[in-house]
């Protein structure tokens, strides 16, 4: 394997990892902020008031978006294990 194809598999493995994680992170982001807005307008200061709504928002996305990943995972990987046959040469 010549260094041109190990950091091009390294920027795939980075860039899809990052694709992969994106819609959770940004729908944690939007629960989280959405949760310190009601929290900062009403007072209220309870520790599980800021955990609760993630986990379920993290629950629903999951099972939402399960099938994406998997497919999307299972794609990646056999195009990569795919790619490993022409790297020895």
């Amino acid at each position: 394997m010549t260094p041109e194809m190990a950091i091009d598999l390294f920027k795939n493995v980075i860039t899809f990892s990052l694709y992969m994680v994106a819609p959770f992170l940004g729908v944690m982001l939007v629960v989280g902020l959405i949760t310190s807005l009601v929290q900062s307008v009403t007072s209220i200061q309870e520790q599980t008031l800021t955990f609760a709504p993630k986990l379920v928002a993290l629950a629903i996305l999951c099972i939402a978006l399960g099938p994406w990943v998997i497919r999307s995972l299972s794609d990646f990987a056999i195009r990569t294990i795919g790619l490993m046959g022409t790297m020895g040469h």
